[in-house]
C-alpha cells in the first residue's frame, strides 16, 4: 500500500486504518528514535508516544486534510518534538553512529578477515564516532541522522525540521565538519 492510499483510508476511517499506519512506520520511527536515544527503552516509549499524539492529532483533522497528508515527514516531526519533550525534562540525549558518514572525509573500515585486534579497532573508531555525535549540538546532529543515517531526502527533512532547505544543507555540512574536527582531534590526543 502506498502512502498515498494510507492517508486515503485514514481519513475515510481513521479507527480502521490507524493500525496499518503504525505498521507501516514503526520500524523507522523506532529506528529513528534509537540513534536519538541510545537506549531501547527511551526509544520504544518515544514511538509510543509519537503514535498517541499523531492518532490525537488525526482525530481533529478533517478527513480532507488527513487523505492530502504526507505522513512520513509529518511523523518524524511529530517523533523529533516528543524526543525534544523529554530532553527538556531531563532525559540524556544520546545518539548511536550507526554507520561512518558517507562523504564526510572519515577513513572507513575496510570489510576484511575478522580478528580480536580488528573488533577492537572497530569499536574504538565507533566509540570516537558516537562520542563526536552526541558531542553535536542538537542543531546539527539532528539533520545529521536524519540525512546520513535515515537517508531522509532533504525536502522531506524540511516537512520535519520546518526549515529552509538551505538552511538543513548547511547543518548537515557544519555538523560534518565539526565531526571531520573532532575526529582529527581524537587522533591527535590518541597519538600525543
Amino acid at each position: 500500500m502506498t502512502e498515498r492510499e494510507l492517508a486515503g483510508e485514514l481519513g475515510r476511517n481513521l479507527d480502521l486504518s490507524f493500525e496499518r499506519l503504525v505498521r507501516a512506520y514503526q520500524d523507522r520511527l523506532y529506528s529513528f528514535a534509537w540513534r536519538l536515544t541510545h537506549h531501547a527503552q527511551d526509544a520504544e516509549e518515544v514511538v509510543q508516544e509519537a503514535f498517541v499524539r499523531a492518532y490525537q492529532a488525526l482525530k481533529t483533522y478533517p478527513p480532507e486534510r488527513i487523505e492530502t497528508m504526507d505522513l512520513k515527514p509529518w511523523l518524524y516531526r511529530i517523533l523529533l518534538n516528543v524526543f525534544r519533550n523529554r530532553i527538556r525534562r531531563g532525559r540524556p540525549q544520546i545518539v548511536s553512529l550507526d554507520k561512518i558518514i558517507a562523504d564526510s572525509g572519515i577513513p572507513r573500515v575496510d570489510e576484511g578477515p575478522i580478528d580480536p585486534e580488528s573488533l577492537v579497532g572497530d569499536s574504538e573508531i565507533r566509540n570516537h564516532l558516537e562520542k563526536a555525535l552526541i558531542s553535536l549540538p542538537e542543531k546539527y546532529r539532528v539533520p545529521v541522522v536524519l540525512r546520513y543515517v535515515e537517508g531522509i531526502e532533504y525536502s522531506k527533512m524540511r516537512e520535519i525540521l520546518k526549515q529552509p532547505e538551505g538552511t538543513i544543507k548547511a547543518n548537515v555540512h557544519r555538523g560534518i565538519r565539526l565531526l571531520r574536527e573532532r575526529w582529527i582531534r581524537q587522533n591527535k590526543e590518541k597519538e600525543g
